[in-house]
Order: structure tokens, then sequence, then C-alpha cells
């Protein structure tokens, strides 16, 4: 059994080819909700539905997230309604009052679907209608998701980190914004001076994800602030980890970044943006998997390839080298 801890993009590439190197029936994936967002009275989990698309075989690959092909009608019309209503498409943050008068699962999180400033395929909105409904109905986003695992075929098992809310919410020099508006609606651009994971302190990691903590864990090459941090928030995470085996695949090569925001984020929260920094956030981790053209010296067991993962074969070879990081440590 092996799980793997998942957000953003990296670990979704890196799941792409696991498949030929473990059994899918021995996988779990740990999924980050601290990006979750209730948007127009939807809960939308988009961790969780990059490895439900993914391993469902409907991924958009080329943007890896929502769904191959799909249709934007309903968000069209949302938008230019709006618009012809006198509103403006920018994120619509609900005032602090209203964060906390709606359900629980979506307290911290919640937008006004008035302009939707993020895309919704029509698809893809199926997915959070179902997922909202189930959660009001009482089911908990562990049995929901479980449910759209089933819906989806998945040939693994797929968990949320939590059933309680967390929020990662970026504080810049003007506002305290929720981290879809500083990544999808600002482009990443606004300042960070702090990273708050808002919630944490009164949510637990659930039965399910502490047992599957106890298998060896890969943490894949994610972003180790807002993809990996919310879980490592949560009480008990931290001490389950360093109770098992670890591996870790570096999202850089050397002080070089492959994408998205983490190293603007690890700089705000005083942690060196590069190998070496994404060591430093993992002291848990017992080996890794870093590029072969990265000098870096860790003191730790390092398997070393090419970690950049563009297609089928690319993952597969990284997570060979995952799987020999694992012997290496005496977890396979």
């Amino acid at each position: 059994m092996v799980t793997f801890l998942s957000g953003g993009t990296g670990t979704p590439k890196l799941l792409a080819g696991a498949r030929e190197v473990f059994d899918p029936a021995d996988l779990t994936v740990v999924a980050n909700t601290g990006d979750d967002i209730e948007l127009g009275g939807l809960l939308i989990c988009p961790d969780l539905d990059t490895v439900l698309f993914e391993r469902g075989g409907v991924l958009d690959r080329e943007r890896w997230w929502g769904i191959d092909g799909d249709s934007t009608t309903t968000h069209e019309e949302l938008r230019d309604l709006s618009e012809r209503a006198g509103f403006e498409t920018g994120p619509r943050y609900l005032t602090d009052e209203r964060q906390t008068d709606g359900p629980r699962f979506t307290r911290w999180r919640r937008f006004s679907g008035v302009g939707e400033f993020m895309t919704i395929g029509d698809r893809d909105r199926a997915v959070h209608l179902l997922r909202t409904s189930l959660l009001s109905e009482g089911h908990t986003l562990t049995e929901t998701t479980n449910r759209l695992a089933d819906a989806f075929s998945l040939d693994i098992s797929i968990l949320p980190m939590s059933d309680d809310p967390v929020a990662t919410m970026i504080h810049t020099p003007d506002e305290v914004m929720h981290f879809q508006e500083f990544w999808v609606a600002h482009g990443g651009e606004p300042a960070i001076e702090d990273v708050e994971f808002r919630g944490a302190e009164h949510a637990d990691p659930t039965t399910e994800v502490l047992d599957a903590l106890a298998d060896p864990v890969i943490v894949g090459p994610s972003n180790p602030v807002t993809s990996i941090g919310p879980l490592l928030a949560l009480d008990g995470v931290p001490e389950a980890l360093a109770e098992t085996t670890v591996v870790a695949v570096s999202p850089f090569i050397g002080d070089d970044l492959f994408s998205g925001p983490a190293a603007k984020l690890m700089e705000a929260m005083d942690t060196e943006a590069s190998t070496a920094g994404m060591a430093e956030s993992y002291p848990f981790a017992d080996a890794f998997v870093v590029d072969e053209r990265d000098p870096t010296e860790l003191g730790r067991p390092t398997i070393t390839t090419d970690i950049g993962i563009d297609s089928a074969e690319d993952s597969e070879r990284v997570v060979e080298a995952v799987a020999d990081a694992l012997a290496l440590v005496g977890a396979a």
C-alpha cells in the first residue's frame, strides 16, 4: 500500500504513470482541500477534482484542470447576464458574517456567483452540484468523494484531507484574500505578507486519512506551501508522517521552479525557494527524488532522474525513481 499527498497539478501528473509501477488497488491519494471554494452555492474542490478527472480519463491535459472538451454555456451566460444587470465580473467574496452563517463545510470559502470569476464547465458544474447536494443531505466530504470516485470508475482510493473546512488565505499589504482569488482573479501578482490556513486549528484529519498515512507516503512535486501546507497544518499529520516512510519529489531544479506560485509563497514564509527549501519544508521525509541536473546536497538519501513531466512516459520514469527511493529506505 502506498499513499500520495496531492495538491495542484504536480501529483496528478505523477499519478498518470503510477499504474505502470504500482498496483492501483494499493494506491490511496489524500488531496488538499484548502483551495476549495463555494461559488454561487456550489462547493468546488479543485485538487480532488483534478485527481477524479485524471484517473477517470476525462481530464483536460492541456490545462490540467477541468473536463476535456467541456462546454461553458452556463458560465458564459452567467457572466453576460451579470454584466447586463450592471455587475462587474470580478470575485465577490462574501462578508465575514456571511462566511459563517451558511453550511459549515463552506466556511471562509464563500463567493457570490455573480460574474463568476472562475471558468466552470457545464459537465464540471454537474460534479459540483452533485457534491454540494450530497453534503446538504448530510453526507461527509469523504463519503461524497467516494461516491464521485465510483461515478468516475476510479481504480484507486481518493480521500479529502479532512471533512472539516480549511481555507488557504493570502495576506497581502492591502487585504486578506482566498487563494483562488489571489491565483485565478489576480494571477498571483499581489505581494504576499503571510499565508493562513483558516480553520485548521479546528479541523482534524479523518480516520481514513490517518490510516492511509500509516503506509509509505509519496509527496508529489507540489507547492509545499498551499498544496501540502494545509494538510501539514492538521493536528496529528506531521506526527503521522514522522512515523512512516516518506519520499518527496522536488518541484524545483535547484532554485528553478517548473510552474506555479510556489517560489513566491515559500519566500513569503521565509523559506528558500529551492530544492533545499523543499527539503526544509519536509523534515519528516526519509528520501527525495530530484532532477539529475540539480546540484543540491540534501544530506538524506536521494534518487536522481529527469523529473520533468510532459507525457505518460515521463510520469512513469519519475514514479519508477520514487519506487527506487522507497526501496532505498527499506519501504519496498
